[in-house]
């Protein structure tokens, strides 16, 4: 087993040793376990995780001369015979480089993405840098394989995206006329000023940003706020069907202080307000349970109003 390849800028030199001690051992694209043409084995999420930080752990007593001569010997014996076996160790060798990669790509990505998910792009843009590279060529090969790991990542992400590559081009463009407007302005642009900057018509400027909406999107499991008080983004969506409970409670004490308003009237004023409000009577009606004209419950029902009006006044 060789020794893991130190952090990408301390890396050693060991692709560079090859090409000079040996630049008759090319590495095939094509080895004899079926991995060219992109025929190469699927490693799982936590597989290709682990094996990153097999890789990572602390190595022996070697020296930094018997780690460079075994990572030598190894590219010749590959370049010679590529079988899977000395490309698995390869990937092992060069494995914290996929870890580097990924942390580095994954720091400006939304937090729901996964480490392991590039970890596991990184892996096979490894595997597809140890399968194509060509040592003779004099090239360093951590500086080759960083750059088709970092692809590898940023194809599967792209991939993954439900939005048009044409569509993020257009919101970095508007972004960018935003920042050079207000940093121009020194306040917020109006739309026409910004059409103007991207040379579109205020037609074609709302049909872009129709078109950017669905660029604003969130993971509802996304956390917020800090330390004990996180919480999920869903969790702070509102219920509209869900019971306000402060509604609820100045609903509850209004209809105390009403009830109580109407212990207090007449025995005939609180008749016609309970008839009326709580029957469901017309005040005909009303008129004849109490053997009164209508016109006569009307006063009756505007003075019990105005009397009830004082009393939540003077209690509130």
């Amino acid at each position: 087993m060789t020794e893991p390849t130190p952090v990408p800028d301390h890396a050693g030199g060991g692709a560079n040793t090859v090409a000079a001690r040996s630049s008759s051992a090319p590495v095939n694209a094509r080895d004899h376990d079926g991995a060219a043409n992109g025929n190469r084995p699927k490693l799982p999420g936590a597989l290709a995780l682990a094996t990153v930080e097999s890789a990572s752990g602390t190595n022996g007593q070697r020296s930094g001369d018997e780690v460079e001569a075994g990572i030598v010997a190894l590219w010749q014996a590959f370049g010679e015979r590529p079988t899977q076996e000395l490309r698995d160790r390869l990937v092992l060798h060069y494995a914290p480089l996929v870890k580097y990669v990924a942390g580095r790509v994954g720091t400006g990505l939304p937090s729901h993405v996964e480490i392991s998910d590039l970890i596991q792009s990184g892996i096979f843009g490894l595997v597809d840098a140890i399968e194509k590279f060509e040592p003779e060529r004099g090239l360093k090969f951590e500086t080759y394989a960083m750059q088709r790991i970092r692809g590898a990542i940023l194809d599967d992400l792209r991939a993954q995206d439900w939005v048009p590559r044409s569509v993020r081009s257009r919101a970095r463009d508007v972004e960018r006329a935003l920042e050079r407007l207000e940093a121009k302005l020194q306040r917020t642009a109006t739309d026409a000023e910004l059409a103007e900057e991207l040379e579109l018509s205020l037609e074609e400027l709302r049909e872009l940003f129709a078109q950017l909406q669905m660029t604003s999107v969130v993971a509802l499991d996304d956390l917020i706020g800090a330390g004990h008080a996180q919480a999920s983004l869903a969790e702070t969506l509102p219920d509209d069907r869900a019971e306000d409970p402060v509604a609820a409670l100045v609903d509850r004490d209004s209809r105390r202080q009403l009830a109580e308003a109407v212990e207090r009237l007449s025995e005939r004023d609180r008749v016609v307000v309970t008839l009326y409000y709580f029957e469901n009577l017309t005040l005909a009606e009303i008129g004849r349970v109490l053997g009164v004209t209508e016109s006569r419950v009307c006063q009756l029902h505007t003075r019990a109003v105005l009397r009830l009006r004082t009393k939540l006044t003077e209690s509130g």
